[in-house]
């Protein structure tokens, strides 16, 4: 019944799934990076994503005060579009100057801010739509900094249809609370060891391959979910811990691959980095929770279920990760 009940909920899963892979970039985070060069030049970058296939709505506004000097450059990416310029300011600092980016409000993206002052010091934060402009400060609070990375990581973790497609394979293979928890905290602490490894630059996998061979990890259990369902063996459902543990240090370099896309502030990497991944952790407590739950509530419908509902999840899931697998492949010869 359990697995009949999830096949409704597992399909709703991959319907969000597909929308969200045809239109992949308008989630992606912008950047928006200030690096002074002397007492009165910054050089600014903005990097604003792809948005549905077309250039990202919001467009950068400076303050008036700020002249640019030369010309500004506009680089087309596969992915983005990355507007460099330098300015001259006529005041000693740039603190309480105000940018905008009108447009950002009609979007869902968030913008990282970071500001680099010759001093050494540094001034980060994430823009969100429903605050299109930012003030600029001096040095952020710790509190600030976790709480911007916390919120990055769960937002992170409940856009990624495939990280959250993987956790529901392994609820529906692994039987029992005790192995359930001993299962997620294996993948937890696995992809939690690669997360810190990559971004702190000790390990560098590229990241194309890595969302390729996530895409396999998925379709793996689900040709794993209708072992269990045929009610043959399964490696899964023998050791879930290990392979918990083994595919979990793969998906670590993808979670790893998004977070070097808004980076870190210099000033505050181990909190930055920790908070991302406690985020990263409560959203897919939040997700499996609300499966578990779902499921309970469903449990009290009585519906006489067809036997070939039982490999419903199965054939979804592993349906979406073959997609996944091939348009990731063939965007390794598309640049």
């Amino acid at each position: 019944m359990k697995r009949a009940l999830s096949s409704i909920i597992a399909l709703l899963l991959l319907c969000v799934g597909f929308l969200s892979q045809a239109f992949a970039h308008e989630s992606q985070p912008g950047l928006l990076q200030l690096t002074q060069q002397d007492t009165h030049r910054y050089e600014v970058i903005w990097r604003a994503p792809i948005y549905y296939g077309k250039p990202h709505p919001a467009s950068l506004q400076l303050p008036a005060n700020w002249k640019t000097i030369g010309h500004p450059t506009t680089r087309q990416l596969s992915d983005s579009a990355l507007h460099k310029r330098v300015v001259e300011i006529d005041t000693p600092s740039i603190q309480g100057s105000v940018i905008r980016l009108p447009g950002l409000e009609a979007t869902i993206t968030d913008v990282l801010v970071r500001v680099e002052f010759v001093d050494g010091t540094h001034f980060s934060t994430i823009l969100k739509p429903d605050q299109p402009w930012v003030s600029i400060e001096g040095q952020r609070s710790a509190w600030q900094v976790a709480w911007d990375y916390t919120l990055l990581g769960i937002e992170h973790i409940l856009s990624g249809i495939d990280h959250l497609l993987f956790v529901l394979a392994l609820l529906l293979i692994v039987s029992g609370v005790k192995r359930l928890v001993f299962t997620v905290t294996s993948f937890t602490l696995a992809h939690s060891i690669t997360l810190a490894a990559a971004t702190l630059g000790w390990v560098w996998v590229p990241g194309p391959p890595v969302e390729a061979v996530i895409a396999l990890s998925i379709l793996f259990l689900a040709s794993e979910l209708m072992k269990v369902n045929r009610g043959e063996s399964s490696l899964t459902a023998t050791y879930p811990w290990l392979v918990a543990f083994t595919f979990g240090l793969l998906h670590g370099f993808g979670f790893a691959g998004a977070l070097s896309e808004v980076g870190l502030p210099q000033n505050e990497i181990p909190l930055a980095l920790l908070m991302f991944n406690v985020g990263v952790e409560m959203g897919q407590l939040m997700f499996i929770v609300a499966m578990l739950a779902l499921i309970r509530v469903l449990h009290h419908i009585n519906v006489n279920w067809p036997k070939w509902v039982y490999q419903l999840p199965a054939y979804g899931i592993g349906s979406a990760a073959a997609f996944w697998f091939v348009q990731r492949v063939s965007g390794f010869f598309v640049s």
